[in-house]
């Protein structure tokens, strides 16, 4: 048999990980540490992820990788000895702490010191992030427990020292702390100042939104537990599934409450027979670039006008109260999530705004009809507009799917029920950050069709989004893009393989899942086969560039201008019929 290449080995390991999750998860329990967890490991080293830098480099801790994890598990997950995965919310109102991760809209309760709970709303690909997450953290800390004892068995020095650290629970003095991280680069087999950098990052999370426990307590309790565990089987790390897990994946529990929740909202509003317009976005974008530059005239907010819009946006990212204030009086409402989803949206009536004065960079005219106006009915109709908060993984085909479905049939009324009324739709867009193949940081993704990872499923689109929408100084790539399982799953020789065979500039989570439930949506009659489509990313990270990788971190100002020129672009689609 001719020996598989480095992407062939690459897909099966993702495959492989895929297959034994959802075997775990309906077998109800795993242990990292036991022969279950071994498989998870080898397949997580041979895919050996890009974010996860120097995971199979057993001398060293990936300490990077270990900032990325952290911020999106919950504070204290290092001395968690068992792990609960379930989707009964029993725990609101209750005495147990609410934790939510710093980067990761999911949450958790911790049950005790030592046990966790996650409620899972968000369906496979959650599970996927959280096991790839605790097996990327059970690796790291075989690893420091094989530093803490010396050839004897007994404790070496540098871990006596970590462990006073620790136990005094008191702020080191500068000469004590610069000691303390000497002997735990030793540790952890790193250079002094990647020791101090990353010590650095964990204190400035933690004195800014209480998201971790600090380095010192991350490495000693990961590499405790191990220790403990070598001592006895009965101090095995376990993660449980509770049956009833499995019972809401596909079935579309939360969806159909988020779903229910905002045709509620609109039938209040009076706002459902309008043309209707789905972005998937961020909760800012789009509400900084209707509303900023009008609020500015209206108020005190110190702005200058004259600014690029870049540079405009810079100035009133920080004024959202101000702004919040003049976008309630000009048709904007927003909604937090209530249906576990973690999905907040908000909905934005175009008629009150249609006197506002938009920035001079934008083509954005409130005045005029909306792209794809003239339908019986609708003619002279402001648009409204929906954005939705970003889904995460296969949650998204669940959200749209629900969302696209008509509105609830009244109820019957002797022999005679109405039947459902379809939604106005007249586009979705979808926007958001991705990895880029085929350019740098910051550059933006035009969507010709999604592949789906691990299978040939494909998705072509007719995006509705072309080069020319966008300023010419920017590099814009347009192209395949990948759905992948999750961003910690990716390997060099699979993303070069997709390039080289499909041709894709880029990868994500959420599209082949969004444009499933759109084209289920045009088969089934729910909304018409021209709406328009429009896919577009900026370009957060690039996978295949050391040092670019989402482990490196946000991008920070730099993200502004890809970001807001993707929503502007979308939106003067929706006000211009050009």
């Amino acid at each position: 048999m001719p020996d598989l290449t480095r992407s062939q080995k690459a897909r099966v390991a993702i495959q492989s990980f895929k297959t034994l999750v959802n075997a775990l998860a309906l077998r109800g329990f795993f242990r990292p540490s036991g022969r279950m967890g071994q498989k998870l490991a080898e397949c997580l080293s041979t895919l050996s992820p890009e974010i996860y830098g120097s995971m199979n480099d057993p001398r060293i801790v990936e300490l990077k990788g270990l900032e990325y994890v952290i911020d999106r598990l919950p504070r204290g997950i290092e001395a968690c000895a068992r792990i609960i995965l379930t989707e009964e919310e029993q725990y609101e109102g209750s005495a147990f702490e609410k934790i939510i991760p710093l980067k990761r809209r999911r949450t958790s309760y911790r049950i005790s010191p030592t046990e966790y709970c996650f409620v899972i709303t968000r369906g496979m690909t959650e599970i996927y992030d959280i096991i790839t997450h605790i097996t990327f953290l059970n690796i790291e800390a075989k690893k420091i427990q094989k530093h803490m004892r010396d050839e004897a068995g007994n404790p070496t020095p540098e871990w006596n020292d970590l462990e006073k650290i620790v136990r005094q629970d008191t702020v080191v003095d500068p000469q004590e702390l610069e000691r303390a991280l000497w002997n735990l680069s030793l540790i952890l087999g790193r250079s002094y100042q990647e020791t101090r950098a990353s010590y650095d990052y964990f204190e400035k999370s933690r004195a800014a939104h209480n998201a971790n426990n600090g380095l010192f307590s991350l490495i000693y309790h990961l590499g405790r537990r191990v220790d403990d565990e070598t001592r006895s089987p009965d101090n095995f790390l376990i993660v449980y599934m509770t049956p009833s897990l499995m019972n809401i994946i596909a079935h579309q529990r939360y969806g159909k409450q988020w779903a229910a929740d905002i045709k509620a909202n609109l039938k209040e509003l009076g706002l459902d027979r309008r043309p209707l317009h789905i972005i998937s976005a961020n909760m800012h974008s789009v509400f900084n670039l209707i509303y900023g530059f009008a609020a500015t005239t209206c108020t005190t907010v110190k702005a200058d006008p004259e600014a690029s819009l870049y540079d405009f946006i810079g100035c009133i990212r920080d004024q959202r109260d101000v702004l919040l204030a003049y976008a309630k009086q000009h048709g904007f409402y927003e909604f937090s999530d209530r249906s576990g989803s973690h999905i907040n949206y908000q909905i934005i009536d175009t008629e009150p705004i249609e006197t506002i004065v938009f920035h001079p960079e934008t083509r954005i005219s409130a005045g005029k009809k909306a792209a794809g106006d003239g339908a019986v009915g609708d003619e002279g109709e402001k648009p409204v507009i929906l954005v939705m908060d970003y889904a995460f993984g296969a949650q998204a085909f669940e959200v749209m799917d629900c969302l696209l479905n008509p509105y609830p049939a009244d109820a019957e009324n002797g022999s005679h029920r109405r039947a459902p009324e379809l939604m106005n739709v007249r586009s979705v867009a979808i926007m958001g950050k991705a990895g880029i193949l085929a350019g740098n940081k910051g550059d933006i993704m035009l969507a010709t069709a999604h592949v789906m990872e691990g299978s040939s499923d494909n998705y072509p689109i007719k995006n509705d989004l072309v080069r020319e929408d966008f300023d010419k100084d920017i590099d814009v790539y347009t192209g395949p893009m990948i759905t992948v399982f999750g961003t910690s799953l990716q390997n060099r020789d699979l993303l070069h393989r997709f390039q080289d065979t499909w041709k894709t500039v880029g990868l994500e989570m959420e599209g082949a899942y969004y444009q499933r439930a759109i084209s289920a949506a045009v088969i089934k009659g729910h909304i018409a086969a021209d709406v328009k489509i429009r896919y577009a990313y900026y370009a957060s990270d690039n996978p295949l560039v050391s040092g670019q990788t989402l482990a490196a971190g946000e991008m920070g100002p730099e993200g502004i201008r890809p970001t807001y020129m993707v929503t502007k672009v979308i939106l003067e689609k929706i006000f211009s019929s050009l």
